[in-house]
């Protein structure tokens, strides 16, 4: 058998027995070394275990890798391919680990987010488009819910969810509180401190939250305030049509800080409210918190939204330059 032909085996072999990594490693070890002991040195192990691995991975191949010289272990035309795959292997390898450690690797990918609807407004959007122009390579699916999606069935990577009870399996950084405020037309109380009167709350037409969010806090919040439903003449199941309501004259309302304050139609009428606030989250499952498009999005985000931390929690105007 002419070595071409018993390279042309053994690259038949290759293809259709699965061949450890480790059996190339070895290879390249014997040829460096021009024999077992040195390969058994370079690789941690003794002359027998390097002479059997060596005679099984021949008979596997059914091609001899190396001829036995008085000067050593010679590559065959077989044993050379083999270790030019090695070396290509290795190469890759090190570019890899080079890239890892050199933060080179670019994160990529598709990146499932969730949020709710009183969340994914002008702050929340400015900020995933900064991060689109930083990342151009990760593709974002941004679903708008008030049903909180479920990231232990991967219904999304990350969720930036209002909760005090982020769930035992999810990993992540507490943002702070968002607050919550009552709002009305800027054109119905040009002259509003912020500060609104207790009789502003008796005589009030309010606009509420109803369908899957009657329950909240701000829901009850106005069935309280109100003094019942009478005063209640319109509700709407999520926040941004509770804003649009408001704004269109409908009557007072509590609305999240961080929306309302960016909005120029609506003015505040009272100080936040604590007992309809809640804590901002930004989360992921446990399992994915280390992929790299998934902390390229928790870090850059997170970031952002901890910098316009007095706006979500209602102590800090926003300026358009922001």
């Amino acid at each position: 058998m002419t070595d071409a032909t018993a390279a042309s085996r053994a690259r038949t072999r290759l293809t259709n027995a699965a061949v450890p990594l480790d059996d190339f490693r070895l290879v390249r070890a014997i040829a460096s070394a021009r024999g077992l002991a040195g390969a058994a040195a370079t690789l941690g192990v003794n002359n027998s275990t390097v002479f059997r691995r060596l005679a099984q991975l021949e008979a596997t191949l059914d091609c001899t890798l190396f001829e036995r010289r008085r000067g050593g272990y010679v590559l065959t035309a077989a044993g050379e391919e083999m270790v030019a795959v090695a070396d290509a292997m290795e190469d890759a390898a090190s570019g890899f680990l080079r890239k890892v450690e050199g933060k080179e690797l670019a994160p990529s990918g598709e990146l499932r987010v969730t949020t709710n609807d009183g969340l994914m407004g002008m702050l929340l959007t400015r900020i995933i488009g900064k991060f689109r122009r930083r990342h151009p390579q990760i593709r974002l699916d941004v679903v708008v819910d008030n049903a909180q999606l479920n990231l232990s069935r991967r219904d999304a990577d990350i969720a930036i969810r209002a909760t005090d009870k982020p769930g035992e399996t999810l990993v992540g950084r507490r943002i702070g509180r968002i607050a919550w405020a009552i709002y009305g037309r800027r054109a119905d109380f040009p002259d509003s401190t912020g500060a609104h009167a207790p009789e502003l709350c008796a005589r009030a037409s309010w606009v509420g939250l109803g369908g899957e969010l009657s329950e909240i806090r701000a829901a009850r919040f106005v069935r309280d305030q109100a003094g019942g439903h009478d005063q209640v003449g319109f509700r709407v199941n999520t926040v941004r049509s509770l804003a649009d309501a408001v704004i269109a004259g409908l009557g007072v309302g509590p609305l999240p800080c961080m929306a309302a304050d960016m909005n120029r139609e609506l003015v505040r009428l009272s100080p936040p409210h604590n007992d309809i606030s809640s804590s901002l989250w930004l989360l992921t499952h446990q399992d994915l918190r280390h992929a790299p498009r998934v902390r390229a999005f928790m870090d850059f985000v997170g970031g952002e939204l901890n910098r316009h931390r007095p706006l979500i929690e209602g102590e800090a105007p926003w300026t358009p330059q922001e």
